[in-house]
């Protein structure tokens, strides 16, 4: 009989340990994770805005998180355009007591300047305080600028019309003779050299552009701007090419990168221009 009573009580430790364990697996967030808005209903519940909302350069944030979202009240919420341009930030505060695991409101006011995209996400940011990667959270949900009433600029693009390029025996000379400006209009932003490299990269002509013989080698497959710094006048551009798309011929990489250099040349801050990794846009 002592045995039957000793294996019971482990049957019941056991049953009990499972559960539990099984309590604490469900309900424990995720650590280093990021979510959207349909995956986080236990984490985080946006009421304002709404998954893509339109939404102007100042808008109302609200819903509720749970306590643990919180520090000191209150977390961070920035807005970025499709580039993943930092656009804004705000500081979402609890409406309540937030020392609970329970659903506390917050609410916030996020101003941000003009966008380049006419999309963009709102992302909710757990507050971390301790700094540990492990223990960062995040929920993005997409959103829609009106970019219709912002104020625009002009800026020139470079393509290539090879008919003037051509030297007496009517062979291309694959020279900055070859260079045509086409003009376009884009929002004011703050970034105005790194939007306007996104449109030259994006390879479009108008059907007026391509009758009159202008050409491009862009879009290129997987190439895009990694990162752009600006130093006394000399602008460093680093390109992420992992095809190795910026090369195949002198004549082809040679005018790629005047396209390049003389589209951000227009700036007039900008003296000089550096393609980086060494290997890109070369023959």
């Amino acid at each position: 009989m002592k045995k039957i009573h000793i294996f019971l009580v482990i049957v019941v430790v056991f049953v009990a340990g499972t559960l539990l364990g099984y309590f604490f697996t469900v309900n424990t967030p995720s650590r280093n994770e990021t979510y959207t808005n349909t995956e986080n209903l236990d984490l985080i519940r946006i009421t304002s805005p709404l998954r893509n909302a339109t939404v102007t350069n100042q808008f109302v944030v609200e819903g509720e998180a749970r306590g643990y979202w919180y520090f000191e009240a209150s977390f961070p919420v920035k807005v970025f355009d499709a580039n993943g341009e930092l656009l804004g930030t705000s500081i979402a505060q609890a409406q309540g007591d937030w020392m609970t695991e329970n659903f506390v409101p917050f609410s916030s006011i996020l101003s941000f300047s003009p966008p380049s995209t006419d999309t963009g996400t709102l992302v909710f940011i757990k507050d971390n305080p301790s700094g540990l990667p492990e223990n960062d959270m995040s929920v993005r949900i997409p959103v829609l600028f009106d970019i219709s009433q912002n104020p625009k600029r002009k800026v020139l693009l470079y393509y290539y019309k090879g008919s003037q390029d051509m030297d007496e025996q009517g062979s291309i000379e694959c020279s900055s003779k070859g260079m045509v400006a086409v003009e376009r209009t884009m929002p004011v932003t703050m970034s105005p050299i790194q939007n306007t490299l996104a449109i030259l990269l994006k390879g479009e002509l108008t059907d007026d552009e391509k009758s009159r013989g202008i050409t491009t080698q862009f879009p290129l497959e997987g190439v895009s701007i990694q990162d752009i710094s600006f130093i006394d006048g000399k602008l460093v551009l680093t390109f992420n090419d992992p095809q190795f798309k910026t090369s195949g011929g002198a004549c082809r990489a040679n005018i790629l990168r005047m396209q390049i250099e003389k589209t951000v040349k227009q700036f007039e801050t900008v003296k000089s221009v550096l393609l980086k990794p060494n290997e890109a846009f070369q023959p």
